[in-house]
């Protein structure tokens, strides 16, 4: 199965590891972000190269083989000179993939978007309700409520992210400052992967890319419950990463004004 990137790749191309890939987190805008990297004129995308490889999802039960990092290789033919990469927002979430990731590609550069998890949460459960209910289903169950919860477990994933990458390789951005300062993110952005200073801006910088699904419904009492839930993991989070400021998070302003 890991094989299936392996086939011909036009004359002058090249293949090897990526030279950038996006780790998380589902549904905080990383579709969005990643077409605006990819409009950038130094970066190639192909049908091979495009956003979601999933190429680890996979091997939860056995080693990466050598066979398998040449496979992954495969999946990123550029032209000299050109960048290319992909984004697959589970790779944060799951343990057996930062050290696999590791392994085949150690000089990437990494890219996390976050979003306020309790948001994050409710629009990854109304996916699930949208899914399921457009399949005749009836509602998500307990484990996929769960699933979805955990997920917003950024600083949790990102010790272990770190665990196998320097922190010089990480680029942490925030769904809501790159909404509200698009330009100025996204120049971070490409700056943190080395592309040109050319002033790029995309047309397409304030459109959303991805399927606007309704966010699963909180009462208040589930809304403080959930929020008292990631509290300490978000808290850890501001504490080591800066770049997030809680104050764009609606459920954590409360712990902005806590650590003035």
């Amino acid at each position: 199965m890991c094989l299936m990137y392996e086939q011909e790749i036009p004359k002058g191309w090249v293949t090897g590891p990526p030279d950038f890939v996006g780790v998380g987190a589902q549904r905080s805008g990383t579709s969005w972000w990643f077409n605006l990297i990819s409009d950038h004129p130094e970066v190639k995308t192909t049908e091979r190269s495009h956003k979601e490889v999933h190429f680890f999802g996979a091997l939860f039960a056995r080693s990466l083989e050598e066979r398998d990092i040449r496979a992954y290789h495969a999946a990123f033919p550029r032209p000299p000179g050109l960048i290319v990469g992909e984004w697959t927002p589970r790779y944060m979430f799951d343990p057996w993939t930062p050290p696999m990731l590791a392994r085949a590609a150690p000089d990437v550069q990494l890219l996390v978007m976050l979003r306020d998890p309790v948001e994050r949460y409710r629009s990854g459960l109304g996916r699930h309700e949208t899914s399921l209910r457009e399949a005749g289903r009836g509602p998500p169950s307990a484990d996929v409520a769960s699933n979805a919860l955990l997920r917003g477990l950024y600083f949790m994933q990102l010790q272990h992210l770190l665990r196998h990458f320097d922190r010089s390789r990480l680029l942490v951005l925030q769904y809501e400052r790159c909404h509200r300062d698009p330009y100025a993110e996204l120049e971070r952005t490409y700056r943190f992967l080395g592309l040109g200073d050319s002033g790029h801006a995309p047309a397409t910088i304030h459109e959303h890319v991805e399927r606007l699904y309704p966010h699963a419904e909180l009462d208040p009492e589930a809304r403080s419950r959930f929020s008292a839930f990631f509290a300490e993991d978000v808290s850890r989070l501001a504490a080591s990463f800066p770049e997030i400021d809680t104050r764009l998070w609606p459920n954590f302003r409360d712990l902005a004004a806590t650590r003035v």
